[in-house]
């Protein structure tokens, strides 16, 4: 408890709570996080291509395009997340549909402004009443508020068509030794934890929300949307409208996609935590397009293997395209991309 309150008194320098009271309602708390976003990206703490970040922590990040078109994945670090050295924020988008790469793009942009100003909002809230201090908490409420509010948004955009375009997001918040994990669609984030016998091993954080999961394709059907796999792909079970054979979609969550709002798609995040330890090591946060075909026991050792770990998302990356060429001949390949997040500065390898 005392280490969220002693947080609450550094950031009130930069989010006026008294100002906030004076003037609830108002956009000061959203105008002071964009502020802080785009001093972030001025001092080089926010990546938004494929790079590397290590300043307090080491993260490599890497997306390559696919063979569809136009690369609709966007990637997103930002280092002393809110101004709080031992706070990051990490995000992968995966956009899909027409207009899917500048749905992702719009949802990337604006989620982390967006997130940091409401976890600040209840964070000040939560400070008048201390027993309500729960870390967690705060964050999967700030999240759940903030994926609700960008994709209300993104509904009301002139300068986007959504109707028919969509993006998946999957990010992190690490706040000291604290991840918390939400998750809209199905890209994944597994991590790298070191066995007893000294071996790394995968840890899956996150759920593929894909259309065929029990409690998805039953919040589907209630909303008489339907579920099925195509003939000349099975096992790929999609979403579509009750009377119509669109749009196909290859998840159950997602940003945008508004024709089939009304027929089981939501965007409400699961969020979950994990606290780090001594034997974790690193994270890895990917599209789909690395799942499809690289298992997650593959991609730790691909990782861990990297000797240069500011190449490790390239690497992985590039085995994940390899992998769709040998693995899925005939299909295009799809866009694909990675973030990987290391905890120290040597990682053990079995």
């Amino acid at each position: 408890m005392g280490r969220f309150t002693s947080m609450f008194n550094g950031l009130a320098k930069s989010f006026s709570p008294a100002k906030r009271l004076k003037n609830s309602g108002d956009d000061s708390g959203k105008e002071t996080a964009e502020a802080m976003a785009k001093d972030a990206k001025k001092n080089d703490m926010i990546l938004r291509s494929s790079g590397t970040v290590n300043m307090n922590n080491l993260v490599s990040v890497y997306s390559k395009r696919g063979e569809k078109g136009v690369n609709q994945d966007c990637c997103i670090v930002w280092e002393e997340f809110g101004c709080q050295k031992d706070m990051m924020f990490c995000g992968v988008f995966d956009g899909h549909g027409p207009w899917g790469h500048y749905v992702a793009k719009h949802v990337s942009d604006s989620m982390p402004s967006s997130l940091l100003c409401n976890w600040q909002e209840m964070l000040f809230e939560a400070s008048l009443e201390p027993k309500k201090l729960d870390g967690f908490n705060l964050w999967k409420n700030a999240f759940i508020k903030t994926c609700a509010s960008v994709d209300q948004d993104l509904q009301h955009s002139r300068k986007l068509d959504s109707f028919h375009s969509g993006t998946t997001a999957l990010m992190v918040v690490r706040q000291g030794q604290l991840l918390v994990i939400a998750n809209v669609g199905d890209s994944r984030a597994i991590l790298a934890t070191t066995s007893e016998n000294g071996c790394l091993v995968p840890v899956q954080l996150t759920l593929d929300f894909k259309p065929n999961l029990p409690y998805e394709v039953k919040r589907i059907v209630e909303c008489k949307g339907r579920v099925f796999c195509m003939e000349d792909e099975p096992g790929v079970h999609r979403l579509w409208l009750p009377n119509e054979d669109s749009p196909g979609l290859a998840m159950s969550r997602a940003f945008g996609d508004y024709c089939v709002k009304d027929f089981g798609l939501i965007s409400v995040p699961e969020v979950t935590q994990r606290l780090i330890t001594s034997k974790d090591q690193f994270l890895v946060l990917a599209s789909d397009g690395v799942w499809d075909v690289i298992s997650n026991q593959e991609a730790v050792e691909i990782v861990s293997s990297t000797v240069d770990k500011s190449k490790s998302a390239k690497r992985l990356v590039e085995c994940a395209a390899n992998a769709w060429r040998h693995k899925r001949k005939g299909i295009a390949v799809d866009d694909i991309s990675a973030v990987c997040l290391f905890f120290h500065s040597d990682s053990p390898c079995c």
